[in-house]
């Protein structure tokens, strides 16, 4: 990695909240005054103004063409040529909806068909030139599409927070790339919560949107290029359609600076465009706010659905109250009558997001806001473009996490819900690779560590597959057979360790070959340890691979003497808690472990309940009625019908509406019938007592 170059205009970083001026970078997070995280980059104007417009006429076509207005020299530029779209003259939806001086700012030509790829563009170039191997994201869509593109191109890791509202083929596209996508069940404001959380908890650097300074800084080219375009002109009008409003607050400070530097003679009017069901700018705006209150998105245009914009709203509010301009709302109907119209009349085919734009511009032609004779520029922020499901294969997993807990609601621990969450998630994210050229072999292993654990384990059954799979993957861990047709285990293992990227990932070999003397030195310092086909104890190798991966915490079985297998200590009672939401489970199980000589296991579906008891009967079962493969109900059948089974205690925790019916048959069945809203902690940790005593 070359040495890190800012460009010798970058001068200083402000705090956008008290003014308070710093040394310019990359880096910074907060105020070094107050502490507030709105930070903006500033630059010696002058000195650019002597240079510009002469200079451009000779550069490329992207954004790095403005290098002078970069906080980043493009001697680090992570770059798929992006930025210079086309300004198009848009005549035929000119003459339908009556004006002639209307133009598209066509972003949708970017890379991954969003103006989102500006964005990505510097902020992954700056992670890359200070050196951070890994990034986390939280996105409404499109963000995740182009930051996953970007850093898949710059060698980084990227973690990716989406809301369970995002539409599955823009998972699939993110996925594609490599990045590890993260399933949200929660509003979007929840979602980035989570990921700075995240974030925090594996000390990795968040993405911060328009609060950092690239992010900001790469919105910003927009308005120079449309002032290029229009021939070093501003348009009377620019709009765009908002989530958080990082593009046009970027926009706004690129027309601001060339007018500083004497570039335009005049400032455009931004209009900002929301949709009604999700307006906290709008509904501020109107009533005349500087601050918005946060609302509860509703609406289909997920991409939109930022309900809390914090001070961004702010600065939007400022920059066009100050300057003429306005904030309006249209419904999502309105929306996708305007997005029919465009490509009607244009031959556009656009992403909802933008047809929010052109809805909110068709109202305000209406109302008159914007004149005939007046010039208006609207963002096309992005495509329609599909990403169909076969081009990803089996191999890209989109990870879900329940961040709602009824149990947390009811008991007051919001935080507590969000630390499960957190430690689930972490069990989640962690990958295993099996490469076994014995589809048999590799398949037992994933079974045996998914039955423990919820890792996610890919199994490759030949050396080449098993090489691209982890280089594609980078798991936390490889299990590796030596004896393979072809490349055989120790090839792959040379390979993995001359890699950069591969060759600090663990390797723990399983293998049936008997090893010489010369092997087993040639195995030294490369693999973690060798287990023998046949003769390893399943217990004990996923207790290895887990202490290997640093979930001692859960571990299977202690290492004092005092416990057995499964981690059960001597004198304990054992209660298998059978819920499909991990925070409910996850709380309950704290919960109740609080109190001594209680072991707790969780079963997150009907069969992995079945199966741990066979494996263990538990003093107690709490169940859960509503899980993903089978009822409460059919588990309470398989428990009655068993001998071993029949007599063990059942305590019902559930959410369900329950009719008459199914009451009736609890009451023959179960020791009793808690319902998760109404639910007494107190109460129900005395049952229990009584119950297991």
């Amino acid at each position: 990695m070359s040495a890190l170059k800012l460009p010798p205009t970058f001068k200083q970083v402000v705090c956008l909240e008290c003014g308070h001026e710093m040394s310019p970078s990359l880096t910074r997070t907060a105020c070094e005054k107050c502490g507030a995280v709105w930070l903006d980059a500033r630059y010696d104007y002058e000195a650019v103004a002597r240079r510009w417009p002469k200079v451009l006429r000779n550069r490329r076509a992207t954004l790095w063409r403005y290098e002078e207005l970069l906080p980043l020299s493009p001697d680090h530029a992570v770059t798929m040529r992006e930025g210079w779209s086309p300004l198009l003259h848009a005549e035929g939806l000119g003459r339908e909806l009556g004006h002639k001086h209307l133009y598209i700012k066509d972003e949708r030509q970017s890379p991954t068909s969003s103006f989102k790829d500006r964005q990505a563009a510097l902020a992954v170039s700056a992670l890359r030139a200070t050196g951070a191997e890994a990034c986390v994201l939280a996105s409404t869509g499109n963000a995740a599409a182009a930051y996953a593109a970007y850093c898949a191109r710059a060698g980084i890791k990227l973690w990716v927070f989406v809301t369970s509202q995002v539409p599955v083929e823009k998972m699939r596209e993110t996925a594609l790339y490599g990045a590890e996508v993260i399933k949200v069940t929660g509003t979007y404001d929840q979602t980035k919560e989570v990921a700075a959380s995240f974030a925090r908890r594996h000390n990795l650097p968040l993405d911060r949107g328009a609060k950092g300074v690239p992010g900001k800084e790469a919105m910003k080219t927009i308005a120079f290029e449309i002032a290029e375009q229009l021939n070093w002109k501003a348009p009377d009008w620019y709009v765009q359609a908002v989530s958080g409003g990082i593009g046009p607050i970027g926009v706004w400070k690129g027309f601001t600076e060339l007018k500083r530097m004497g570039l335009i003679d005049r400032l455009p009017r931004l209009a900002i465009i929301q949709s009604e069901g999700c307006n906290p700018m709008v509904r501020a705006f109107r009533a005349g706010k500087e601050k918005a209150d946060p609302v509860t998105p509703h609406t289909a245009i997920t991409i939109l659905a930022t309900g809390d914009p914090g001070f961004g709203y702010t600065l939007l509010y400022r920059a066009a109250t100050g300057n003429g301009g306005t904030m309006t709302d249209v419904s999502d109907e309105e929306a996708f009558r305007a997005l029919r119209r465009l490509a009607r009349t244009e031959g556009f085919s656009v992403e909802p997001a933008t047809a929010v734009a052109f809805a909110g511009l068709e109202k305000l032609l209406q109302e008159g806001v914007i004149k005939p004779d007046e010039t208006v520029v609207v963002n096309a922020s992005g495509h329609t473009l599909p990403v169909e499901k076969f081009i990803i294969g089996d191999r890209h997993h989109i990870i879900d996490i329940e961040i709602n807990s009824k149990l947390a609601e009811r008991w007051g621990m919001p935080e507590e819900g969000l630390n499960a969450a957190l430690e689930h998630l972490d069990e989640k994210i962690t990958s295993v690779v099996v490469i076994d050229d014995n589809p048999r072999d590799s398949r037992l292993i994933r079974r045996l560590l998914q039955r423990h654990r919820s890792y996610r384990v890919f199994e490759a059954n030949n050396a080449e597959e098993g090489i691209e799979l982890v280089r594609e993957r980078r798991p936390d861990l490889v299990i590796l057979d030596l004896l393979m047709p072809g490349k055989d285990g120790f090839d792959v293992l040379e390979t993995l360790k001359k890699d950069r990227s591969t060759a600090r990932i663990p390797v723990i070999i399983v293998s049936a070959k008997n090893l010489s003397e010369q092997e087993r030195r040639r195995l030294e310092g490369q693999a973690l340890s060798v287990w023998t086909k046949g003769s390893y104890d399943t217990h004990q190798l996923v207790e290895h691979v887990v202490t290997t991966l640093g979930d001692r915490k859960e571990s299977l079985s202690a290492s004092d003497e005092n416990r057995d297998a499964s981690g059960k200590q001597t004198g304990e009672k054992t209660i298998l808690v059978v819920e499909d939401n991990p925070l409910d489970g996850r709380l309950l199980r704290r919960t109740l472990e609080k109190q001594k000589n209680l072991h707790v296991v969780e079963a997150h579906s009907g069969e992995q309940a079945l199966l741990l008891l066979r494996q263990q009967p538990p003093d107690l079962i709490i169940l859960d009625l509503v899980l993903p493969d089978m009822s409460g109900f059919d588990i309470l059948e398989h428990l009655r019908v068993d001998p071993e089974t029949r007599d063990i205690p059942v305590i019902v925790l559930t959410a369900k509406e329950l009719s008459d019916t199914e009451r009736a048959q609890l009451e023959k069945q179960a020791k009793s019938t808690w319902i998760k809203g109404d639910l007494d902690r107190s109460a129900l940790r005395e049952q229990i007592n009584d119950v297991i005593s």
